[in-house]
């Protein structure tokens, strides 16, 4: 309790748990109490349902094997390689070990909730959509604020109560060191979560899409495809699991990289806030996530799109306020918290300007998505090179944005330092920046989870025969769902490459402490250096190989079964009989589970090869490179797959015509290339680009966890 009299904001971080808590117990009820719609649209629901629990239940456990071994590894490592002042390599072997193991399972059970909630959304959603829109988006975005608030409160309260645990009031410049292995159990169960859900929702969505679409010429979602349950399953397998334990990862081990930074201000001035600023700050974010969510109203005549918006303004404007307060009251060393703030809201102003980015690259409203649609008038091939531009293309106002935000909060921190004549202040001001941009996270991933349940809920919508006012309003909100999916995954990239600068200067510090000498210089002219940073990029795009190829593999099973029962019984066309839907799910779960290790099991074990061989420098080449490639191709893979998507969307809505004016919708040769190039970039947006945001922050986290085996 002394730590809290000392420190009163402390207080936020238990009650913002607890409102997170709360707040979600509240938006559960309210979903689940919702009306659950006709007879048929709970039979499409319950196949959904069935289809998710056992894809879960299987992948789960698989993953929940290759943890039990990583922690005997990670265990093992510290036990014989690293030391640590006044703790035994027994205790600090137990404790990185049991901190491993609960990481793991708190992103498990992130990845469990956002999926569970998500399925039972998706019809009551649905339902709500035969009377309003406006009930129809209060009912999905709460369904998916259940995920974010608790994922995030999970995270936010897994840190917290860690570092308690492992005596981070009694010793604190020890404590963020022992419970990094928290960090790196989250990232290892998130990168196989992200790449199983997603080798499983893009092969579903693939193989469905190319027989159905293109060769059947039947609508999407059409109950005669045999593989449309398995593509409805795939959207919460992959969108909501996957993406509920890539987030819970991200703030987690961002959160631990930015308290280490704050030991060594700690160390000069013993003020125990430069260690627990990233909880505090980050409690007041989940409050003003909160309060956005709380604000969000649906409209039958102003776009979904602009409401959820207002909501994330309203959230990034609370931020700013609780940032301001925060580093007034906690990081006023020598009257120079307004520069801390400064890089605060920096971090803040970089995640509103990626909602804009990706909103520009991904929705139907811009020239990008327009170019695409333009380009499927020629056919498949031109809308592939479109697409391919436009994702190369967003790369420049990326980096240029991320670029300047390392500027400005490494100088605002800088400026600091010359105040006070502290060391360190630049580095802790790009963490504080990081800070500021995970604040908003809680609304963000609501806006994530809230894509896959419209986009489900119009599934239900079309395979239960309901209304057409009821399909249109359920498209309505999918279109946004497509566009707040893309948001996520800029915002993920984003907060990747701020959080992989200050992890970087954490595996610095940590080697810095094991060898006792400074280590703040990569020496790209070494040979071994070199040599380790262009492994680091090569690990990024032959991880992506990878798991395109697993995506391709999938589909073509599906699309093989789906055929033959096209073939084999006609009835299906007929609608005289029902497809064998669960044999099309078994095979993707199969294929899914099977194909997700080889990608994984690589980018653990290229860092830790590197550095072993080629020692700590060479690590660090690797950290860097590795992170500079990855956060510029995902930026491709996701703004570039989401543009293709939403330019297939924009079609069928009947936006795009031709010289004479008229409308080239669903059927025409225009719709059918744009389906095509909607096909390539399923596997770009879904499963690599998500699941490299993982890669990212997993090379840090192993880098750091396992820095004693490289010096």
């Amino acid at each position: 309790m002394d730590a809290f009299a000392a420190n009163p904001l402390l207080w936020i971080v238990p009650i913002s748990g607890v409102v997170a808590v709360l707040v979600a117990a509240y938006f559960a009820y309210d979903v689940l109490g919702s009306d659950t719609g006709t007879p048929a649209m709970q039979e499409v629901a319950g196949a959904i349902y069935e289809g998710a629990v056992a894809f879960i239940n299987r992948q789960y456990r698989t993953i929940a094997l290759l943890a039990l071994g990583g922690t005997v590894v990670i265990a093992a490592v510290i036990y014989f390689f690293e030391t640590a002042p006044g703790v035994s390599p027994a205790e600090l072997a137990i404790k990185t070990g049991i901190a491993f193991l609960v990481g793991a399972a708190c992103s498990m059970a992130s990845g469990i909730v956002g999926m569970f909630v998500a399925v039972k959304s998706n019809l009551r959603t649905a339902a709500a959509a035969q009377h309003s829109v406006a009930d129809a988006l209060r009912i999905s975005l709460r369904g998916g604020a259940v995920s974010g608030i608790l994922v995030v409160g999970l995270s936010l309260i897994g840190v917290f109560v860690m570092f308690v645990a492992y005596g981070g009031f009694a010793h604190p410049e020890q404590a963020p060191f022992t419970i990094v292995g928290f960090g790196f159990g989250a990232s290892f169960v998130a990168l196989f979560a992200q790449l199983g859900g997603g080798i499983y929702t893009k092969a579903a969505d693939v193989g469905s899409d190319l027989v159905g679409k293109i060769e059947a010429g039947i609508p999407e979602d059409d109950p005669r495809n045999a593989g449309v349950i398995a593509d409805l399953v795939g959207d919460n397998v992959g969108d909501c699991a996957g993406r509920g334990a890539d987030l819970f990862e991200s703030t987690a081990a961002e959160n631990i990289g930015a308290m280490i930074l704050g030991v060594a201000i700690y160390a000069v001035t013993g003020n125990v806030a430069w260690i627990i600023f990233p909880l505090v700050v980050r409690g007041f974010g989940l409050v003003a996530s909160v309060i956005g969510i709380f604000t969000v109203r649906g409209s039958e005549t102003r776009d979904p799109m602009s409401s959820l918006n207002i909501g994330y303004y309203i959230t990034a404007t609370l931020s700013a306020l609780g940032m301001i307060l925060v580093t007034y009251l906690m990081l006023n060393e020598k009257g120079g918290w307004y520069y801390f703030a400064g890089a605060g809201i920096v971090g803040i102003l970089t995640s509103v300007a990626f909602v804009f980015i990706t909103q520009y690259y991904t929705s139907g409203a811009w020239r990008p998505v327009k170019e695409i649609a333009e380009a499927s008038k020629t056919g498949p091939a031109t809308t592939i090179i479109s697409g391919l531009a436009v994702g190369f293309e967003t790369t420049f106002s990326s980096v240029i944005t991320i670029a300047i935000a390392l500027f400005a909060s490494h100088w605002f921190g800088e400026q600091w330092g010359t105040l006070t004549g502290l060391p360190h202040g630049g580095i802790y001001g790009t963490a504080v920046a990081t800070m500021g941009m995970l604040m908003s996270a809680a609304f963000i991933l609501a806006m994530d989870t809230f894509g896959p349940i419209t986009d489900n809920a119009g599934g239900v919508a079309s395979m239960s025969g309901a209304s057409l006012e009821t399909r249109e309003r359920t498209d309505r909100l999918d279109a946004v769902g497509n566009t707040t999916k893309a948001l996520t995954k800029g915002y993920a990239v984003a907060s990747a490459a701020l959080a992989a600068f200050l992890l970087f200067s954490a595996y610095l510090d940590k080697v810095a402490q094991i060898t006792g000498k400074p280590f703040d210089t990569v020496n790209l002219a070494k040979v071994d250096v070199f040599i380790g940073g262009l492994i680091g990029a090569m690990l990024v795009y032959f991880f992506s190989s990878l798991a395109i190829r697993a995506v391709g593999k999938s589909a073509s099973a599906i699309i093989e079964e789906v055929r033959r029962q096209f073939r084999e019984d006609p009835g299906i066309m007929a609608g005289t009989t029902r497809p064998d839907y669960a044999r099309v799910v078994d095979l993707t779960t199969q294929s899914a589970l099977k194909n997700m290790i080889p990608p994984g099991v690589i980018a653990i074990i290229t860092p830790i090869i590197v550095g072993v061989v080629l020692k700590a420098e060479a690590e660090a080449a690797l950290l860097m490179v590795g992170t500079m490639a990855g956060v510029i191709l995902a930026t491709v893979l996701n703004n570039g797959g989401g543009a293709w998507d939403n330019a297939k969307k924009y079609i069928e809505s009947g936006m795009l015509k031709d010289d004479a004016g008229n409308v080239l919708g669903k059927g025409t040769l225009a719709h059918a290339a744009a389906v095509v190039g909607d096909t390539v970039g399923d596997p770009f947006k879904d499963t690599a680009g998500p699941s490299l945001h993982v890669l990212i922050k997993l090379l840090a986290t192993i880098t750091l966890v396992l820095a004693p085996l490289f010096v």
